[in-house]
């Protein structure tokens, strides 16, 4: 793909890829889906908060009414 280039290890394993930045102007939504994924996925063992606490926890604080 036009714009990617990856990088490799020295057995010539792809490690990381490097994609321009004019390249990702025309993948923005996806670029955006990807994110989402990797931020849920590096929260996945996080602790979970009922959502009737983050709800009282929001009125508390004033954010939500």
């Amino acid at each position: 793909m036009k714009g990617v280039s990856y990088l490799t290890n020295e057995l010539n394993q792809k490690q990381a890829v490097v994609i321009e930045m004019s390249t990702l102007e025309n993948y923005t939504h996806e670029l955006e889906d990807l994110l989402d994924g990797l931020i849920a996925e590096s929260r996945k063992n996080d602790e979970k908060v009922p959502l009737k606490d983050v709800i009282s926890n929001l009125k508390k604080s004033g954010k939500l009414k």
